[in-house]
């Protein structure tokens, strides 16, 4: 259940008796390290109350597709992109119904709609409206929309029928939750991942850097792990909490980044540039303070090593993905990386635009190979690193 951690779980909750378990529900997945927002149709409200939900979930429950108020913090599109997997519990009847139309009605089905996450729908309803023929093609076209149906179990139900159509307990729903973060695509392969700025120092006080948060190299981190693979992240001085079964060293400048990177690639069987490691750094640092007398001052800079450019030329070169933030010409200078640097995959990302790229949550990138160019659109970092990975692990399997 470790494969929680971290992740962002939508729990919608629709009108039925079994919206009692939903407050367990995500009691177990909040046990587990996940994040949960829920979201909750009228009919759900008749039966467990928002604020009950709001306690267990540890988060403001969503209820209203036209909140304004909503909109101004985490309107509809925000909030289906910050999902990493969508589990509607309980779904009546009603609402697989409205799910399986493509019906926008209310947030929930619009969530599911806006979505690019997995949704799992666990279905709770009297057993001889499970086994209708409606109720049963309803189902069908959910799952040829890729749409993941969780039971139900048969048992006592709280009409007094016995039979198909109870909700799964919801352990077992978090459990098959759990399951779709861990495809293994990389079983057994060895990532080496560098994230985060550097820092050089310019004296003892100052020191010369950039704005990468590191958020995109943890994410690629936590991914690969999610996949299978054995994973060393060195990063850069960053806030960010390092994955579970991730092997972390930091590190401050390109040098000490270089160092740790030569000491850990033997063996590796995929190399991740992510960080945004200084292009310079001062030719002499200052053993002191340096005080503030003349208006201007003039420092002098050498060229750091190229970390990239050491891997690539290596004997024993891994397969090498390079990152480019650029504010122009964007695949234009990832091509032009790609070949002279001798990379096998450039994913570049345009950092002058708002809401995406350094310190931002979410990212929108392009992954350009020598026969390929293929645009991963905005979605949140988490979302883009698993994508990122399935592609990586495909190039790898197809060369």
């Amino acid at each position: 259940m470790k494969r929680l951690s971290g992740k962002h779980i939508l729990l919608g909750i629709t009108g039925g008796i079994a919206a009692y378990k939903a407050a367990d529900l995500a009691r177990r997945l909040r046990e587990h390290g996940a994040e949960v927002r829920v979201v909750m149709t009228n009919g759900a409200k008749e039966f467990i109350t928002p604020l009950t939900l709001q306690a267990v979930s540890g988060n403001p429950i969503h209820d209203d597709l036209l909140d304004t108020a909503a909109e101004a913090a985490m309107g509809h599109i925000e909030l289906a992109r910050w999902a990493d997997a969508a589990v509607i519990a309980p779904a009546s009847a009603d609402s697989i119904a409205r799910l399986a139309q493509g019906r926008a009605d209310d947030l929930l089905t619009t969530l599911c709609l806006a979505t690019p996450a997995t949704i799992l729908v666990a279905p709770a309803m009297n057993q001889q409206m499970w086994r209708d023929a409606a109720t049963q093609q309803n189902i069908a076209n959910l799952q040829q929309q890729g749409k993941i149906i969780l039971g139900p179990a048969e048992g006592e139900q709280a009409c007094g029928d016995v039979g198909p159509g109870r909700m799964l307990e919801p352990n077992d729903i978090a459990i098959a939750v759990a399951e779709q973060f861990q495809h293994q695509a990389l079983t057994g392969k060895r990532v080496l991942i560098t994230a985060g700025p550097t820092q050089e120092a310019i004296d003892p006080v100052r020191y010369l850097s950039n704005h990468s948060s590191g958020k995109m190299g943890f994410a690629l981190a936590t991914a690969a792990v999610e996949a299978g693979a054995l994973v060393t992240l060195i990063a850069g001085p960053v806030a960010e909490q390092t994955p579970e079964r991730v092997t972390r060293i930091d590190v401050v400048s390109a040098q000490q980044m270089l160092d740790n990177v030569i000491d850990n690639i033997s063996g590796q069987d995929i190399f991740i540039s992510v960080a945004a490691v200084a292009d310079y750094r001062v030719a002499e640092v200052a053993t002191h303070k340096i005080k503030k007398s003349a208006d201007e001052m003039t420092l002098s800079f050498v060229k750091n090593p190229d970390i990239l450019t050491e891997v690539c030329q290596r004997g024993d070169k891994p397969f090498v993905v390079g990152f480019a933030a650029e504010t122009d010409n964007l695949i234009e200078h990832a091509k032009d990386k790609l070949i002279r640097k001798g990379c096998d995959m450039i994913v570049a990302n345009d950092v002058a635009k708002q809401a995406q790229g350094f310190g931002s949550d979410d990212n929108a990138v392009t992954v350009v190979t020598t026969d390929a160019i293929q645009d991963i659109p905005l979605a949140n970092k988490q979302q883009i690193a698993r994508t990122l990975i399935e592609t990586i692990a495909k190039a790898i399997k197809e060369s």
